[in-house]
């Protein structure tokens, strides 16, 4: 379903002067501009999805592809895709969008409110016509995000049906770093992970992740924050969570980085995923009546 609202009645009812700001975004949609004195960013309304985060005095914290394609209907690539209510594509059902389908729903503003130097940012999306063609579900779906010298992403999942709801969830981060070939992760020393390059197969990791080639692994039951070390931008990131019992890194390295339209030949060393999540075995059952939420907490040090 589309806003039946323009971007100026929209900015109207939600734009706060000189803080935040609905307007045409690339390909014509709508997204929220922040600009305070402690970050800014952008969030749009194609799929609930932010796709620039920059605290104050740092540089920008996202990748978004210069090859993205911004229109309904695709996903935007780069920035934090929202997956839901299944990772990776559907067992059983090749023909349904992969990642789920509400990275390509356009959401609704609930609300932008500021606190301080911090802005927040409300959207939603629910059940429709649409998503009942490969989810019989009711349910719905907010994401609130808070822009500030921290970067907030909290997403609730509400069961507005009569069944138990059953789901995966992921906040599929792209972050910059400046090659991905120096760049490392720290935290998951010990932790066994389904490698998804090598048919599932678990394995336990030995020291931090070191990005030397094609990685696709869902680390499984990780509640504590990782990091993620970047010495060619000096920068150092810390991923803290909640409600989050996965955690999914991600690099598609060169030669499948050259099969994807979206993403240009070289782009691949300037990202890695490190995704808040719970996928696999660790998917979510929430009672009719009842909502669960995952969040994210994004800071930033230097080197």
């Amino acid at each position: 379903m589309k806003n039946v609202l323009s971007v100026t009645q929209l900015d109207r009812l939600f734009g706060i002067p000189g803080i935040a700001q609905v307007l045409d975004g690339n390909g014509g949609l709508p997204k929220v501009r922040i600009t305070s004195s402690a970050a800014t960013g952008e969030m749009y309304l194609h799929g609930g999805h932010v796709t620039s985060w920059q605290p104050a005095g740092g540089g920008e914290v996202f990748f978004v592809s210069s090859k993205s394609r911004w229109q309904d209907g695709l996903a935007i690539r780069g920035g934090v895709p929202i997956c839901f209510p299944w990772f990776g594509d559907k067992a059983g059902d090749p023909a349904a969008p992969a990642h789920g389908f509400v990275r390509t729903k356009s959401w609704q503003i609930e609300g932008i409110t500021r606190s301080g130097d911090d802005v927040m940012v409300s959207m939603s999306t629910s059940s429709d016509e649409d998503t009942r063609r490969f989810w019989p579900a009711d349910f719905r779906l907010a994401h609130r995000v808070t822009f500030g010298p921290e970067l907030s992403l909290e997403l609730e999942v509400h069961n507005t049906g009569t069944a138990a709801l059953r789901f995966e969830e992921a906040l599929h981060s792209y972050h910059r770093v400046g090659d991905v070939r120096t760049a490392r992760v720290v935290g998951l020393d010990g932790i066994h992970y389904a490698d998804k390059t090598d048919s599932f197969r678990e394995k336990t990791q030995q020291g931090d992740v070191l990005i030397t080639g094609e990685i696709d692994r869902v680390y499984l039951h990780t509640e504590s924050s990782v990091e993620l070390l970047d010495p060619a931008r000096r920068r150092h990131l810390r991923i803290a969570k909640q409600n989050s019992l996965t955690t999914v890194v991600w690099n598609p390295w060169a030669d499948k980085a050259h099969k994807m339209s979206d993403l240009d030949d070289g782009e691949w060393k300037q990202m890695l995923c490190v995704e808040t999540s719970n996928v696999l075995s660790h998917a979510v059952t929430v009672a009719p009546g009842q909502l669960h939420r995952m969040k994210a907490l994004v800071s930033v040090n230097t080197l």
